[in-house]
């Protein structure tokens, strides 16, 4: 069975009929736990696949890292209650970390995605540049790798997927997860790791809408377009302004909206 997803016994209905007992596949989602250095950072849900690449993505988003080298080792560890995943961090990195839980110990939490306080949501990040240029005609059969790259989710129906492809509109590579989150982070991993010494220009497809939480991931690893199957959302749009990201909402192959930057993209 594809890794990722478990049967169960299910009773479905048609028109209102019960039909008898029968078995179905559902995406796995569990807890998996960030554990940097012997200390648990955070706790995240998601499909159990590709979590190295998962760890590095977040590192980096989150900004516990600058590089993938500052990352000496990903162990990955399952149990009954979960999956730990145990990162081993460069010493400067670590003690840089330590110190950002220290000062947040104490405080009241807003609620907010983990953050502690409203300043650490509304972050600046620089301006991009605005090197990248694309033909949209060249994205028209885009949608077709997210569903290649949904092994499970075309099974089950139960996750989103992040694909990379370059200027051109080639596929590079795309990963998924029952988060929609994580499924990016997995991705820019992935792209940190494998296309860090290559010319990374290119394009990221998210089969979601897109949240300021995406903007802000996809920009802080330097890529300058990103494209949603869904809406964006007024803080999304609000962040990509401010950054210079290229942002494209309910991105239909041959239709879309441009939320910012339309620069980038030629006619």
């Amino acid at each position: 069975m594809t890794v990722g997803i478990e049967k169960c016994s299910v009773n479905k209905f048609k028109h209102g009929q019960l039909q008898p007992l029968q078995e179905d596949v559902v995406a796995i989602e569990r807890p998996v736990a960030l554990i940097y250095n012997g200390i648990s950072h955070v706790v995240m849900m998601a499909t159990p696949k590709d979590l190295n690449y998962f760890a590095i993505g977040f590192s980096l988003t989150e900004k516990i890292i600058e590089s993938v080298d500052e990352i000496y080792g990903i162990d990955i560890i399952d149990s009954e209650q979960g999956i730990e995943v145990h990162i081993e961090l460069s010493s400067r990195r670590f003690m840089q970390l330590k110190e950002k839980r220290r000062n947040l110990t104490g405080r009241s939490g807003c609620g907010i995605c983990g953050t502690e306080q409203l300043e650490q949501v509304c972050q600046f990040i620089p301006p991009l540049s605005l090197n990248d240029k694309i033909h949209l005609s060249d994205f028209e059969q885009s949608l077709n790798y997210l569903k290649e790259v949904q092994t499970v989710g075309g099974q089950t129906g139960g996750t989103h997927a992040a694909v990379w492809l370059d200027l051109n509109g080639n596929f590079i590579a795309g990963f998924e997860d029952v988060g929609r989150h994580v499924a990016l982070d997995k991705l820019l991993g992935y792209r940190a790791t494998f296309l860090r010494n290559q010319n990374l220009k290119g394009v990221i497809l998210v089969s979601s809408r897109a949240s300021y939480e995406m903007v802000q991931k996809t920009a802080r690893c330097g890529v300058e377009i990103l494209f949603a199957v869904s809406a964006a959302t007024s803080m999304a749009i609000e962040q990509a302004k401010q950054c210079q990201l290229t942002l494209v909402g309910f991105f239909r192959d041959t239709q879309g909206v441009i939320y910012s930057t339309k620069e980038r993209i030629l006619k």
